[in-house]
């Protein structure tokens, strides 16, 4: 890598600045540009970025992370990145008149400097592919605090199918309705590979509660972000679990439409509750608020609580290899309560960072600048880890899903400031990733902040390169059923460019019964991660599953991480009105692209949030070529950049095309639908015999099932070797005679 860098010296340069007076942040400007445009990904949220493209530093959002400028006078592409240096974190601001500002902070008002030489990183190049790649393994030797994904192995899940229980059970998650799930999916021929118990799993509870016993009241809207985590161990619903008891024949049923009337009766109640308490009337007529449970613990027996649990699951469907579970980097979403667990927990006043002020509303913040944090002292952050992720390896669990990582920033300004908190927190959380998860066991989410990025990747490799998977708009848009689909997969793609270049990007769960589901199943097909769907029990399209997943669990996953197309990188798939999302990736023998509708909604800058775009919500004219594969990004597939002739296999047309390597084929979508092309090599035998390996066509990344491919000319025959993954005859061999 060393090397690497050595010979792309000459296209980067760091930047440094000086003030007279030290600051905890300083805002300085750093050149400016107008006529020129830039793609930019830029933080809408505390945890989640997304794309933006103008074409003025006056058009810049606060809190970017990077802009890529279009310098097409040179043939060129520029990056600007905002670095680490010290105690600080940069990000890019915009200013007047094309201004373009730096901002430098600690993070503390304790923590000031006013000299740096290297808070930022510019580096030029001529393909924007290379140039991320370049100017990234440049940093990488600079800052030394971080690997590239190249360099880590990424967790068993990657080319799996799993369940994840957030959507189906939200925090009311208990053992019988997760049985459940797994065996809804798994006797109908889907059999997950691995399973995340998401949010609810945990022992936590809220301030005014007994700081040992589980919170009853979880009902309300974000109330489990006001709760903190009492113990490390699971809750009550959890730990009455008895080994065996999912295996008896009179083992507990499930009903998800009961399981869900309860749970809005419970919400109800929750409403009616704090409409009195606000009213400041008496609401002791009302009854206590309640847990969902199913399980009736039988005398004499012991407990067995998750690990039996587990190992039943494991005993029943013996497909499931992963578990994991869910935790907040600071416990629960509250933290870790004071007092109750053997580490020195101080809950600390939670404040929103300056460069965020413009960002989205979100209850998520305004939650947990309520109630604060209940911080580990983060001389300890490796001891909590340990003692949480050890208990949690004991009973089977093989991974963690680590949420709400960016509440760092809030809590940091008696702690060194942000840079030195994080390296504290995630120092420890790699040593525990590294001794209790096989170091791969864990999936970052919310964590989509350069601070992360710089200073936790150093052992994690997988993260969320989207926001949540939303089947609605939470605002009250009926039209966010369709719109927000769109929206996700741009911050998903868009976000690959940088993020990918340090963990394999993850883009979330959908549901395969949601109205959209298809569109989602398009992208997640060829994004190069992991497929898994957060279905309720029993609502699954088992039909377009099949599509996505082979009867073993695993799936025909791409070779790289899905990136957005070259002539998409300096356009708006959301809201221009023109620019259909075009997705590139590929397989072991040739190339695939997903074309997206996404046209419809986007950020409102002035609005500080995404919203409609009716105007633009309409039927998209576009084209694909076999020259939009960025075919030298992986070395075995460079060969196919002088390839002269392609099969085009349009999965939802059903139709075979064959282009030449310049040609374009024109292609029409409806709003929020799509089309994926596999992008075969044709191999010319003689001016009789051509021949292309599509892979399976029932597939939506055919090309994905192609494992090996060979041919050779024996006089006038052409034995042709292909192994199809996925097939019990998975060799198939056709002679051609010339």
């Amino acid at each position: 890598m060393h090397k690497s860098v050595d010979s792309n010296a000459e296209n980067g340069a760091f930047l440094g600045l000086s003030v007279k007076d030290p600051l905890d942040r300083i805002l300085n400007p750093i050149g400016k540009f107008s006529n020129r445009k830039f793609l930019s990904i830029f933080r809408f949220k505390t945890w989640w970025s997304t794309m933006w493209v103008g074409s003025s530093g006056s058009d810049l959002q606060m809190e970017t992370q990077l802009v890529i400028l279009q310098v097409p006078e040179l043939n060129s592409y520029v990056l600007i990145l905002p670095l680490i240096e010290g105690n600080f974190r940069s990000a890019i601001h915009p200013g007047n008149d094309g201004e373009v500002l730096l901002s430098v902070e600690s993070g503390s008002t304790q923590v000031k400097g006013n000299s740096f030489t290297s808070c930022a990183y510019l580096h030029i190049g001529n393909n924007p592919y290379d140039l991320m790649r370049d100017a990234f393994a440049a940093v990488r030797v600079h800052l030394g605090t971080f690997r590239l994904l190249e360099e880590k192995k990424p967790p068993k899940i990657i080319d799996r199918f799993g369940w994840c229980t957030w959507d189906a059970f939200y925090l009311t998650v208990e053992p019988v309705g997760v049985w459940h799930g797994v065996k809804s999916l798994a006797e109908n021929g889907i059999p997950p590979k691995f399973l995340i118990i998401d949010d609810g799993w945990q022992s936590i509870n809220m301030d005014h509660e007994d700081p040992f016993q589980d919170s009853k009241d979880l009902t309300g809207l974000g109330s489990q972000m006001l709760c903190r985590l009492y113990r490390f161990k699971e809750n009550e619903k959890f730990a009455k679990y008895q080994a065996g008891t999912m295996l008896r024949p009179d083992a507990p049923q499930f009903d998800q439409e009961n399981h869900d009337n309860m749970f809005k009766e419970m919400i109800e109640l929750a409403k009616r509750k704090k409409a009195l308490k606000e009213a400041q009337e008496d609401d002791s007529a009302l009854p206590e608020a309640t847990v969902i449970e199913y399980l009736s613990e039988q005398e004499g027996v012991e407990r067995g609580g998750l690990k039996a649990l587990i190992s039943d699951l494991k005993k029943q469907f013996p497909s499931l290899d992963d578990i994991y579970v869910w935790h907040a980097l600071c416990g629960a979403w509250g933290g870790v309560r004071p007092g109750t667990t053997h580490l020195n927990s101080k809950v600390t006043p939670a404040k929103m960072a300056a460069g965020l002020e413009k960002t989205m509303y979100d209850l998520a913040v305004v939650m947990v600048e309520k109630g604060g944090i209940g911080l580990v002292d983060p001389n300890q952050a490796a001891d909590y880890y340990e003692a949480m992720h050890s208990y949690l390896a004991d009973a089977g669990i093989t991974g963690v899903k680590v949420d709400v990582i960016h509440t760092l920033e809030y809590v940091c300004e008696e702690h060194g400031g942000r840079v030195q908190l994080a390296k504290a927190y995630y120092d420890g959380l790699t040593k525990s990733l590294g001794k209790n998860f096989d170091g791969t066991g864990l999936i970052a989410s919310m964590e989509q902040c350069n601070d992360f990025f710089f200073l936790a990747t150093n052992q994690i490799s997988m993260g969320r390169v989207g926001d949540d998977f939303w089947f609605e708009d939470p605002n009250g848009d009926p039209m966010g059923v369709y719109w927000l689909q769109g929206v996700h997969m741009v911050h998903c793609s868009y976000n690959s460019l940088w993020q990918g270049q340090f963990i394999q990007p993850d883009w979330d769960m959908f549901q395969s019964d949601h109205l959209c589901a298809e569109f989602h199943a398009g992208s997640r097909a060829i994004c190069g991660g992991p497929v898994y769907v957060s279905d309720k029990v029993g609502r699954h399209n088992f039909d377009l599953l099949r599509k996505l997943v082979l009867p073993d669990g695993t799936i025909l996953r791409c070779q790289h991480y899905a990136l957005p197309t070259r002539d998409c990188l300096f356009e708006n798939p959301l809201f221009d009105g023109k620019t259909l999302l075009k997705l590139w990736n590929v397989n072991k023998f040739g190339g695939v692209v997903g074309v997206f509708n996404c046209q419809g909604a986007g950020w409102y800058p002035e609005e500080h949030k995404c919203k409609a775009h009716p105007e633009c919500y309409k039927t998209m004219p576009g084209s694909v070529s076999p020259d939009d594969v960025e075919w030298e990004q992986k070395a075995f597939t460079a060969k196919f950049r002088n390839h002269e002739l392609f099969a085009f296999y349009l999965h939802k047309a059903g139709n075979l095309h064959l282009m030449k390597a310049c040609e374009k084929l024109d292609i029409t979508l409806q709003p929020s639908t799509f089309e994926i092309v596999t992008v075969s090599p044709v191999y010319k035998i003689s001016e009789k015999a051509k021949f292309a390996a599509v892979g399976l066509e029932n597939m939506l990344n055919s090309g994905g099932a192609v494992d090996f491919l060979e041919h050779e000319l024996d006089g006038k025959t052409v034995t042709v070797l292909i192994k199809i993954k996925g097939q019990e005859n998975s060799w198939l061999i056709q002679v051609l005679s010339l």
